[in-house]
């Protein structure tokens, strides 16, 4: 199973158990943002990703060139509870 089939798995299940009103909230953002033309400013697959500087976990300043200059990055983001 590769990633997407991953994710569309994931996101399949949480649509089963999460509630009517969440999921109808959620959807309703995502059609927005969809609306207003963000998706054709964003990065495609394969685009060069911004420099840009972050704290860590421990509180550190961390510069994403310095870490590329030794390894790959994963970059996620957590938006918390709906």
């Amino acid at each position: 199973m590769n990633l997407t089939e991953k994710l569309n798995a994931l996101k399949a299940n949480f649509e089963k158990q999460a509630p009517k009103e969440a999921l109808a909230i959620m959807h309703s953002a995502t059609d927005d943002l969809r609306k207003s033309g963000i998706l054709n400013r964003v990065l495609k697959t394969g685009d060069a990703m911004p420099e840009f500087e972050l704290e860590n976990a421990q509180g550190n300043r961390v510069r994403s060139k310095d870490i590329l200059a030794k390894k790959k990055i994963v970059l996620s983001f957590y938006r918390g509870k709906w």
